[in-house]
């Protein structure tokens, strides 16, 4: 790689394969936000007219997508407080604390990001379906939080690792209670990384099916479950408008982030998503040294 990048042949080399990914990526969500304003009911493309009536659907008088999306927001905002509790909780104790086997219980918070969701999702049914659960928001919102949790956790790691221990010290040198030193020094100095986590958790909880499959009911339907019944035996063009709102929210909440982390100096953090047992857990040995 550094031998590309040091000759002119090389330089351009990269800049087609790199320009040929992106693309490649980028394609299909153009054609997805393309066909949503075609005339064509099969969803065609290029699309032979122009319309907007596949929108005006969604919101139509006796149309299921209103509440679908009501849901979804409902369950992800659910997801989201639930997920900066454990996140924040999780990440502090593997951070600031003297916890043992750290690393292990590390790579336990890691584990539902490498379980197959339909195995976490079939989990989740056989626990609420006996507590008669089975189509709650909140129970949604818990099976979602166990996989959102555990991205909030990387993120508060990464973020409390940038955070100088020894401002912490000095507040408490000076008779502040520990409460009072989460208020006034570390809550404020993470809430770049406490917005990012947020920002992270609702979008995973959004876009979550397996395990909205496994809980909702047929009163209680998420947005992305109603997208798959939706699809299952006809072809919507609806669906594509529907994928066009959910790319663009998609991308204004990465774009919120970009912003957050630039005003909240993210330089000083190493990373933000920690991958490595060791990225995070070193401070806390710091510490205890």
């Amino acid at each position: 790689m550094t031998e590309l990048r040091s000759t002119l042949a090389g330089r351009i080399t990269l800049t087609v394969l790199s320009t040929l990914t992106l693309l490649f990526l980028v394609l299909p969500i153009v054609v997805i936000v393309i066909t949503s304003f075609g005339k064509d009911a099969f969803g065609s493309f290029p699309p032979s007219s122009w319309t907007l009536n596949w929108y005006k659907v969604l919101f139509a008088d006796g149309s299921k997508w209103p509440a679908a999306v009501s849901l979804s927001v409902l369950v992800a905002c659910l997801t989201t407080v639930f997920s900066l509790i454990l996140g924040m909780t999780a990440a502090t104790a593997l951070v600031r604390s003297d916890l043992p086997l750290r690393t292990a219980v590390y790579g336990l918070v890691l584990a539902p990001l490498v379980i197959p969701q339909v195995v976490v999702a079939l989990g989740l049914f056989l626990l609420f379906e006996p507590a008669a659960m089975l189509g709650s928001p909140v129970a949604i919102a818990l099976g979602h939080t166990v996989l959102a949790s555990p991205i909030a956790v990387m993120i508060l790691m990464a973020t409390l690792k940038g955070i100088d221990e020894r401002l912490e010290d000095a507040a408490a040198s000076m008779g502040a209670s520990r409460l009072t030193v989460a208020r006034r020094i570390t809550f404020p100095l993470a809430m770049p990384g406490l917005i990012a986590a947020a920002i992270f958790s609702f979008i995973t909880s959004f876009d979550e099916f397996f395990i909205s499959q496994f809980l909702s009911s047929v009163d209680t339907v998420t947005l992305p479950v109603q997208v798959f019944n939706v699809l299952q035996y006809d072809v919507d063009p609806s669906v594509t408008a529907i994928s066009a709102i959910l790319i663009a929210v998609a991308v204004l909440a990465l774009a919120l982030v970009a912003v957050v982390r630039r005003l909240g100096g993210s330089g000083q953090q190493e990373g933000l998503l920690p991958t490595e047992p060791g990225v995070g857990l070193a401070a806390g040995g710091e510490t205890a040294s």
